[in-house]
């Protein structure tokens, strides 16, 4: 671990040097490129100059241990040794978490699929609840949010939202999120008070880029129609909406969100490349390994993840069997709580592998 540590300070200390050269600040695409890669090893950088601190002063507070101290001094070296002691196990967790290979999803945006399940409208209702959660959490990190296409019944909330969230990180947090949510809850249209069980399934999808996944044009069917729902004598006017099957996985996407077809098509397509990378990365990791359930779960959308009681006014993670008693302030955003614990447990999951 120490030789990958050092290897990643001399690289950081290499990328130091350029970032300062003229000549490399005359390009500012390879100059943007190289600080970025400074900045993401500079946390990691800080934590093993502070191990090697700890160890330096370990070593010290042995040797002069090993002396004829006055009573004052000695016990002066030797809460200098035990702080130092304290220290170092937590430093080095953190400096092997470091180490443990990166997913390259982590840093690209998502796109957040919703959709009501068992339940029929307090499902479509919970759908609701749920894209609002999201949302939330979302404005907390300061993340921008962007609705590509919805479905939403009389009643209120969603049959299906399908959105973007835009911003650092946003999938290493959300990865997560995948998976079925259940509720449960007296509907507000039940008058006998009786608990109903209902269902939504997530699924949080890394936003492909052009270079992620190569869509012919031609394996494409771009059908246009009449937007259905809220919009007035434009919705019946215009051929806003945008459906586009991808011919060789059968994948269909559609958006009516917009009055422009063109904007409606180009959110179409981020859809798409979002669900066939997905496909593509589902199957290599099948090539790669079997499919094994993780603590944290496979992401799996048949995996029931998480149970929201509202008469208890608790929330429990099965996969990692966490129980919060503050329903409320989730449903308002406050996820940090549960993705912390979600993240260490995932950490904790691929330190096993490794060993």
């Amino acid at each position: 671990m120490l030789d990958k540590l050092q290897a990643l300070e001399d690289k950081f200390l290499e990328l130091e040097g350029q970032i300062s050269d003229p000549a490399v600040m005359a390009d500012m695409v390879e100059w943007q490129r190289l600080t970025k890669a400074h900045s993401k090893m500079a946390l990691v950088v800080e934590k093993f100059r502070e191990y090697k601190k700890m160890l330096k002063t370990i070593g010290d507070a042995r040797e002069m241990l090993q002396d004829k101290l006055d009573d004052e001094f000695r016990e002066m070296v030797e809460a200098e040794y035990n702080e130092a002691q304290s220290k170092i196990g937590t430093l080095e967790e953190e400096l092997r978490i470091s180490l443990l290979p990166k997913d390259p999803n982590d840093d690209k945006n998502v796109i957040v699929e919703i959709r009501g399940g068992a339940g029929g409208d307090e499902a479509a209702l919970f759908a609701g609840d749920l894209f609002r959660m999201y949302t939330r959490y979302a404005e907390k990190q300061g993340w921008r949010v962007e609705m590509l296409d919805a479905n939403a019944p009389e009643l209120g909330g969603f049959k299906e939202v399908i959105f973007s969230i835009q911003g650092e990180g946003a999938y290493s947090k959300l990865k997560y999120e995948s998976g079925v949510h259940r509720v449960q809850r007296v509907p507000t249209t039940e008058s006998s008070g009786r608990i109903h069980t209902s269902t939504v399934t997530v699924a949080v999808l890394p936003e492909a880029e052009d270079v992620d996944i190569d869509i012919n044009p031609n394996d494409l069917r771009i059908d246009t129609y009449c937007a259905s729902g809220a919009g007035g004598q434009h919705v019946n006017k215009t051929e806003s909406a945008v459906r586009i099957t991808h011919l060789p996985t059968g994948v269909v996407v559609q958006c009516q969100d917009e009055k422009s077809q063109l904007k409606n098509k180009d959110r179409a397509m981020r859809v798409l490349r979002a669900r066939l990378l997905e496909l593509a990365q589902a199957e290599q990791a099948a090539e790669v390994a079997e499919n094994r359930k993780s603590q944290v779960g496979t992401g799996d959308r048949s995996e029931r993840i998480r149970t929201y009681n509202f008469p208890q006014g608790r929330v429990t993670d099965h996969r990692i069997g966490l129980t919060l008693h503050k329903l409320d302030f989730v449903l308002d955003g406050d996820l940090d709580e549960l993705i912390s614990a979600l993240v260490t447990a995932g950490q904790s999951e691929k330190l096993r592998d490794v060993e």
